[in-house]
C-alpha cells in the first residue's frame, strides 16, 4: 500500500498542500492502512472504490480538511433550477402571444339586427365587416376574444413578475463559490 500513499503524496504536492500537512496526512493514511491490514481488513474494504483512484482520494481528503479550495462546479454551488427557467420562458411566451392577439384583434364578431328585431352574432372571418343588407343593420363589430386576451395578458404579466421575484430571491440566497 506504500504505492497508494506515494501517489496520494504526489497529488497533494500537485494541489499545493504544504509539506508538513501532506506528511501528516500520509502518515495518518499509512497508519490506517497498516492497522486495517493487521486486523485482516483489505484496503478496498477500508477505502471503498477510492483504492483504485488515489488522485481523487487525495484531492477529496484535502478538500474535506479545508486545505485546498473546492474546485469550481463542485460542492455547495447551486445551479439555476430548471423549473424556474421553464416557468420564466413560458410566462414570457404567454405575454408575447397575448399581446400579439390583442394587437391583431382576431377573431372579429359582428352584432347584426334584422327587421324582425332579433339580433344575432354573425362571425366575420378575416375581419371582414358585414355590410348592412336588406333587413339588416350592423350594430357593433368587435373582437370576441378581447376579454380572454386581456385576462391572459394580465395573468402572464403577474407570472413574469413572480418569476423575476424568484430570480432575485435565488440570486440572494446563492452560496458564495470558492475561488481556485
Amino acid at each position: 500500500m506504500s504505492d497508494f500513499v506515494e501517489q496520494c503524496r504526489r497529488e497533494w504536492k500537485r494541489l499545493g498542500v504544504p509539506d508538513p500537512l501532506a506528511e501528516e496526512m500520509a502518515a495518518d493514511l499509512a497508519s490506517d492502512l497498516g492497522e486495517a491490514e493487521a486486523e485482516g481488513i483489505s484496503a478496498e474494504e477500508l477505502l471503498g472504490s477510492s483504492v483504485f483512484d488515489p488522485r481523487t482520494f487525495a484531492a477529496s481528503w484535502a478538500t474535506e480538511r479545508g486545505i485546498v479550495p473546492v474546485p469550481p462546479g463542485r460542492g455547495n454551488t447551486r445551479r439555476r433550477p430548471r423549473f424556474l427557467v421553464a416557468f420564466t420562458v413560458l410566462a414570457t411566451i404567454t405575454v408575447i402571444i397575448a399581446a400579439l392577439l390583442l394587437a391583431t384583434g382576431q377573431p372579429k364578431v359582428s352584432l347584426a339586427a334584422s327587421r324582425s328585431a332579433q339580433p344575432h352574432l354573425s362571425p366575420t372571418p378575416g375581419g371582414i365587416v358585414v355590410p348592412p343588407g336588406p333587413g339588416r343593420h350592423v350594430l357593433h363589430t368587435a373582437s370576441a376574444s378581447a376579454p380572454v386576451e386581456w385576462i391572459l395578458l394580465f395573468l402572464a404579466v403577474v407570472a413574469l413578475g413572480f418569476a423575476a421575484w424568484l430570480w432575485t430571491s435565488w440570486s440572494r440566497t446563492r452560496p458564495a463559490t470558492a475561488t481556485a
